[in-house]
């Protein structure tokens, strides 16, 4: 009987602590407090601008490798060489000139100008470079200023390795048509440019290319800032643009400009 009691007991005990609240194992978590994280980056905005032309070229084919770093033109806008340099933008039209060489046209634009008239603009010229512009020696042509005794081969690019071996041409801008744009060094073993700031008015420049040979008269010889890259805009007229540094004023460049005689 002592047996039985026990064992009943025993299972009371069980019973009673299979039956206890199921709170005491329960458990709750608070979420930890916020932390100090900066502001989202993510621009949900739409702009619209109408500030640049809608057709402007965004691609690949006006992308630029900069100059090396410390070369004349490497503080200057839009200097170095076209990624791409033998594409030419679909949006532009043009027409072979000469023997090789894609004269690039703008579409003249046309509309309301001051005083309320209307008129069309003269449109820009600019020559693309293709490959059979090239010599075999891999320059573009010869740069002749008979006043300072200078006869220089032309380079696409102005990094540091085309201006180790003559000038270097802007990349950005034109070889035959419009505005040519050129830079030189004006010191050193390669101080091809030099003497360009001892230019006359009246001072005769050539450049030969594959395209043929034209001659310039010298109409600006100026001082111009680093950051000043309106002397390579394209022009209306046949012109040629020389750039070099100034000595012990790297804030400043001399530019050397010339009309089609």
């Amino acid at each position: 009987m002592k047996k039985y009691l026990t064992t009943l007991m025993a299972a009371c005990c069980m019973l009673a602590a299979f039956s206890m609240p199921a709170s005491a194992l329960e458990y709750h978590f608070d979420g930890p407090d916020a932390g100090l994280f900066g502001r989202p980056t993510s621009d949900e905005t739409i702009y619209i601008t109408m500030d640049e032309p809608a057709n402007t070229d965004r691609s690949k084919n006006a992308a630029y490798i900069p100059p090396v770093f410390g070369s004349p033109t490497s503080y200057t806008l839009n200097a170095g060489e076209l990624l791409t340099p033998n594409l030419v933008s679909s949006s532009a039209t043009g027409t072979v000139s000469g023997t090789g060489g894609v004269t690039v046209l703008p579409p003249s634009a046309s509309g309301s100008i001051a005083g309320g008239a209307t008129g069309t603009n003269t449109p820009l010229k600019y020559t693309a470079i293709t490959e059979d512009l090239y010599y075999r020696d891999g320059s573009l042509g010869t740069l002749n200023i008979p006043a300072i005794g200078l006869s220089v081969k032309v380079y696409q690019g102005t990094d540091s390795n085309a201006l180790r071996k003559g000038a270097g041409h802007f990349a950005s801008t034109s070889i035959w048509e419009g505005n040519v744009a050129i830079a030189g060094h004006n010191r050193g073993v390669n101080n091809h440019f030099g003497k360009i700031h001892t230019l006359d008015i009246g001072d005769t420049i050539k450049l030969t290319t594959q395209l043929g040979t034209r001659s310039y008269e010298v109409y600006s010889v100026s001082k111009i800032g680093v950051d000043d890259t309106s002397v390579l805009n394209d022009s209306t007229e046949n012109i040629i643009t020389l750039v070099t540094c100034v000595m012990d004023q790297p804030d400043y460049r001399w530019c050397v400009q010339a009309r089609e005689k």
